[in-house]
């Protein structure tokens, strides 16, 4: 994983640099707030290591930048200062930062805060992934829309090469939904029963055949 390490200090910058490749980890240096932004812009960066200090571009001004720039993929930003007051906090934060490290710090701490960031990243990585599969399944779903003429008589349903077709089959063509036929109750005593009762009349107004014994 390519880690962005904005630091004007060149001696911090190059302790961080081999820790991070020890950690197994590509460093990208930046002795800048500039730099770093350039290197960003150039480079799949996925985690951010900036002083808050610097000249050019200070560490906050370059997290307003990193979460401004729509374009990329969401990226774990870790914020190294020696400010740890309650308010410094919250201007980081509001900044963009996701994390602190002070200083002075333990390299166990750099390892805790980058393994942190990973996590995050993956987490991020499957929520996109996730995203993704379901607005391409969401393209593949029919949708009916829009003003459907339909005959008042019939119920049969203009197609857009002006013929009619019949409410089921419209439906079926242009959603995923099936039709299970039965009938209501207005309907069946409406024409059911009525069908049934003429079919009983029929039945029983016809004469009965007599079978003669030889």
């Amino acid at each position: 994983m390519k880690i962005l390490v904005a630091e004007d200090d060149a001696a911090t910058r190059e302790i961080l640099a081999r820790q991070i490749e020890r950690l197994g980890h590509t460093p990208l240096p930046a002795a800048d707030g500039l730099e770093a932004w350039a290197l960003f812009q150039r480079e799949p960066v996925e985690i951010v290591v900036t002083d808050w200090v610097m000249p050019g571009l200070s560490g906050l001004d370059l997290c307003r930048r990193v979460r401004g720039a729509s374009d990329r993929s969401w990226a774990y930003v870790l914020l190294l200062t020696g400010k740890t007051e309650r308010e410094d906090v919250v201007t980081g934060l509001d900044a963009g930062a996701d994390e602190f490290m002070s200083k002075p710090y333990h390299a166990e701490v750099l390892r805790a805060r980058l393994h942190v960031g990973i996590r995050l990243l993956a987490l991020e990585r499957s929520l996109r992934d996730r995203v993704r599969d379901l607005e391409a399944a969401l393209a593949e779903v029919k949708t009916l829309r829009g003003l459907l003429p339909i005959c008042s008589y019939c119920k049969k349903i203009r197609t857009s090469s002006d013929a009619w077709q019949a409410v089921e089959a419209y439906v079926v063509e242009h959603s995923d939904a099936t039709f299970s036929h039965g009938v209501c109750p207005t309907c069946y005593a409406r024409e059911v029963a009525p069908a049934i009762a003429r079919v009983r009349t029929t039945t029983a107004a016809r004469p009965r055949r007599t079978t003669r014994r030889p």
